[in-house]
């Protein structure tokens, strides 16, 4: 039974013929992580790119695409992740009901301050400095 990267190196190393597959194989099979694999190699973008127009269900047709267009290679494609920081849905919460605004905002606001300031910002609400640590990590 393959996983999501005995897939991958399927598609970038072995390259075996679609019928060598068995059905419990392809139950494992996920579309939406395939292309997101491979997108993140970007010599392979515009690929993914045309491949995500197919239907998800079409795994075989997928498989055998990518496994035509992309060249034989056994390198790792490393995964990117998001830069985005992400705030605890509490913190958001007791500062946008300090300044009165959204969520969305009060991200933005974040950003443009340090932990001091939320610090302060949030003792000055009656919160304990044992809650505001754990609200900032």
């Amino acid at each position: 039974m393959k996983n999501i990267f005995d897939w991958l190196k399927e598609i970038n190393y072995h390259k075996f013929p679609s019928d060598k597959f068995t059905e419990s194989d392809w139950e494992l099979w996920n579309s939406y992580m395939i292309h997101r694999f491979i997108s993140m190699n970007k010599d392979h973008i515009e690929i993914a790119n045309y491949v995500q127009e197919f239907s998800p269900q079409d795994k075989i047709l997928i498989y055998n695409v990518y496994k035509e267009f992309i060249p034989k290679n056994n390198k790792w494609n490393k995964y990117i992740k998001s830069k985005t920081k992400s705030y605890n849905k509490e913190l958001l919460s007791n500062l946008s009901d300090h300044w009165k605004c959204s969520e969305r905002e009060t991200k933005d606001y974040i950003s443009m301050l340090d932990n001091d300031d939320i610090i302060s910002i949030l003792s000055n609400r009656g919160i304990s400095l044992k809650e505001i640590k754990t609200l900032l990590k």
